[in-house]
């Protein structure tokens, strides 16, 4: 007998909550001064949309691979594949239906963005068959995707991102996967992960520890060498005119202290609360990192676009 469509358990499978990782597609014209920019902000849109069906289809071929591991998990155990609210057959034919809709998009930004996409559906499928399964290789194939978001954004617009800031995305994503791993082998051990036999708690404290501070070190960088891009914002004229030494300062330098606040509690999270297994989740919920965030953004949007 055939089940029958259950559209809220789909949409659940999809991972909507992951989304939010694809938005770093805007970054390259955010810090660039061309977020208004109607034809440059529907290109950054359109790729957006790609990248979130992509993903969403290499979530449901990992879900379909870890069902009966997931079913052993205490979370993952409610995935709607896992619990029986989605049949393995209809997750098959949903993962072409967001595949060949992902790559059709990626089409109408331009034909290099279309590569990278591909680059990147191939990456995620081949992490979910193998490298996700060998220790060191699954941290460093998180990173990579965090990377590829990123560097879509150039593509589809060609405005470049600040190097200091692609360094900056490297170890901060290196940092959240470290963490991640972590919570994972204290609140579930190595059972329920393969590549988690390869890790001890020590290791990964190190690699968080490390790749925090490094992720610290090159976001100070960054605001200490990064330029102000000209925008001529609102209160320009007005700064120039009473106070025109303003002009100059080197005002990236500010958002340091939401990035700090914001690490800071990241490693609380995942040092003290055991709560980074999930980090799309905390990000999404958790009110002091909301806070930092928040902050950091009204930050960056003010520096380029109002003064």
């Amino acid at each position: 007998m055939e089940q029958k469509v259950n559209l809220p358990a789909l949409f659940e499978a999809l991972r909507p909550a992951q989304w939010i990782k694809n938005l770093s597609v805007f970054a390259s014209i955010i810090l660039t001064g061309q977020l208004f920019d109607p034809n440059l902000f529907s290109a950054s849109l359109l790729a957006f949309i790609s990248f979130c069906l992509l993903s969403s289809s290499s979530y449901l071929v990992n879900d379909v691979l870890d069902v009966n591991k997931d079913r052993k998990h205490p979370a993952k155990s409610h995935r709607p594949i896992a619990r029986g609210d989605v049949s393995v057959s209809q997750a098959t034919l949903l993962v072409f239906f967001l595949l060949f809709t992902g790559l059709g998009l990626s089409l109408l930004v331009n034909f290099s963005f279309f590569v990278l996409a591909f680059v990147f559906v191939i990456l995620q499928y081949s992490y979910s068959f193998i490298f996700k399964k060998k220790a060191v290789l699954d941290i460093i194939g998180i990173s990579l995707f965090f990377i590829m978001r990123s560097y879509a954004g150039e593509v589809a617009t060609g405005y470049h991102l600040p190097v200091w800031i692609l360094l900056t995305v490297i170890f901060l994503s290196l940092f959240i996967a470290s963490g991640k791993r972590r919570s994972e082998l204290l609140n579930t051990g190595s059972k329920t992960r393969s590549a988690l036999q390869g890790y001890g708690r020590a290791l990964l404290n190190f690699y968080t520890t490390m790749f925090g501070v490094c992720t610290l070190i090159t976001y100070s960088m960054f605001t200490f060498f990064e330029e102000k891009v000209k925008f001529q914002g609102l209160i320009h004229a007005f700064l120039l005119y009473n106070f025109p030494s303003a002009i100059d300062r080197k005002w990236y330098m500010i958002t340091i202290i939401p990035v700090i606040y914001g690490i800071m509690r990241y490693g609380q999270i995942i040092f003290e609360m055991q709560e980074g297994e999930r980090p799309e989740q905390t990000v999404a919920t958790d009110i002091p990192l909301i806070f930092a965030m928040l902050s950091w953004g009204l930050m960056i949007i003010t520096i380029i676009y109002v003064l």
